[in-house]
């Protein structure tokens, strides 16, 4: 159905910053899901005649980080605008925001879709706004918690570079680890902190004029954002196919039933009235101000993961995974400046610690385990002190108490049994007690070996040296072939 049409699809994503005042007021900001409603306002941010806002300048300078590290030219001189509606969630009956100046513009963003191919997204423009009030919706009416009404909104607008459900996906999710890497988002969804708006049309292949849009409103996870969009575009290609006419218009998401459905006709801009605020002066960014945020940028996760492959011969999705979240990346970074070996460490992260931590509900912030002490570690069984299993015994026991690795080997009693002549004498004992496994395994079957590798390492109490035990077992089980 979709193959006559090309997809174009562009995001909006509004992310509130995480500032401990208002945008334009001194109010501070609240978790809107866990604080009681409308008790973080005043007359500012409740809209009341009369009442003047003051610039956040801590939001403006979050703005500009996250413009400069999506690689956007910032706007010296910008103004912020009135947006003009009435809803409820809105009690100025305008929202104060940007339009004609915005702080950052003309940015790109190159994300990885699955199968290894890069696509680069245009940010056509980085602004920022305030949010709107909170509207709970029950029979008979709507409540409205004004807690949300002022906090600072950031805004970043793709251009309509997207094809897909999968690419806008792609491009969201790495939206979202910039934004926890610059420190100005928790990425939160499910608490509405981010919230992003697909606009969505088709246009036949080959022709460069924009079809009808649609927009999809205030999406909160990237399953919805993947998935309502190739819902719409499924739908838009069956009302076109059909003769029809799709209508340019606002859609929710039904997450129960995976579909779009109407809210209302989408406005233009011109609908908007957008006009300058007359009650703030234009914002002027020194250009000392920019040299500073942007010195003050850490190394962004694509930098971090190119690092990862190049400098530490770690795998794309390796790097990746470690890369995903900046506390992570740095602890990983920590181990490696303590000597870990890269690939050794890297594995031992992702497939270890990382299950420990969730089994546990711990983070990388809070686990006891220094760098230093886990590249100890990981020495002693590269030193052959203590196999792996008994290290990630002693890694859970790091985990859930701390403590120092040689301590913990020594008051277990876990260091690895590495003495040839005691080995080998364990396993001729096994392979004397297990006459018909060994006629077994020398009539063919040599998967039996790992059935003996196990009764060692039992009878060891898993400590005897797996590499070692493996040479003595088929040494023995060979010779008696030949005898």
């Amino acid at each position: 159905m979709l193959n006559r049409y090309e997809p174009v699809i562009g995001l909006e994503i509004h992310a509130e910053l995480m500032t401990q005042s208002k945008m334009f007021c001194g109010c501070r900001v609240v978790d809107s899901v866990t604080a009681a409603p409308n008790t973080a306002v005043c007359p500012v941010c409740l809209g009341m005649p009369g009442m003047l806002p003051v610039i956040n300048r801590r939001a403006i300078d979050f703005a500009v980080r996250v413009a400069l590290a999506l690689g956007c030219d910032i706007q010296p001189h910008n103004i912020f605008a009135r947006k003009n509606y009435f809803y409820p969630d809105l009690p100025k009956g305008y929202q104060i925001s940007q339009y004609e100046l915005p702080i950052g513009r003309h940015g790109a963003l190159d994300v990885t879709l699955p199968g290894g191919r890069t696509s680069r997204i245009g940010i056509r423009r980085v602004h920022i706004e305030e949010d709107t009030g909170k509207l709970t919706h029950r029979d008979g009416g709507s409540l409205v918690d004004y807690n949300r009404s002022g906090v600072p909104l950031l805004e970043i607008v793709s251009e309509p570079d997207i094809r897909s459900g999968e690419e806008a996906r792609a491009y969201a999710t790495r939206i979202r680890q910039i934004l926890r890497y610059l420190d100005v988002n928790s990425g939160d969804m499910e608490k509405g902190v981010l919230r992003i708006e697909p606009n969505i049309s088709l246009r036949p292949r080959g022709s460069d004029a924009f079809g009808t849009r649609t927009e999809l409103k205030n999406l909160n996870s990237f399953r919805a954002l993947a998935d309502g969009t190739d819902y719409e575009l499924t739908r838009q290609a069956a009302v076109l196919d059909g003769g029809g006419r799709v209508i340019q218009e606002t859609r929710g998401w039904h997450d129960t039933r995976r579909e779009t459905f109407s809210q209302r006709v989408k406005e233009e801009a011109e609908d908007y009235r957008y006009f300058a605020e007359p009650d703030l002066p234009p914002l002027l960014i020194d250009p000392d101000w920019m040299v500073a945020a942007r010195a003050a940028l850490p190394e962004l996760p694509q930098a971090k993961e190119a690092r990862y492959t190049d400098a530490h011969g770690l795998s794309p999705y390796e790097a990746a995974a470690l890369a995903e979240d900046r506390a992570v990346a740095e602890w990983f970074d920590a181990v490696i400046a303590a000597g870990g070996r890269p690939k050794t460490a890297a594995n031992w992260i992702l497939n270890d610690l990382f299950r420990l931590m969730n089994e546990r509900g711990r983070s990388i912030a809070d686990l006891p385990v220094s760098p230093a002490a886990f590249v100890a570690l990981l020495g002693r069984v590269e030193g052959g002190e203590v196999n792996g299993a008994s290290a990630r015994e002693v890694l859970a026991e790091m985990v859930d108490s701390g403590g120092d690795p040689a301590a913990i080997i020594a008051a277990r009693g876990l260091s690895q049994l590495s003495d040839e002549a005691a080995l080998a004498a364990i396993i001729d004992g096994i392979i004397a007690a297990n006459p018909d496994a060994v006629a077994n395994y020398l009539g063919g079957k040599e998967s039996l070996l790992a059935w003996f590798v196990g009764q060692a390492m039992r009878a060891t109490r898993g400590q005897g040296n797996p590499a070692l035990i493996n040479r003595l077992l088929r040494e023995r089980l060979e010779a008696r072939r030949s005898a």
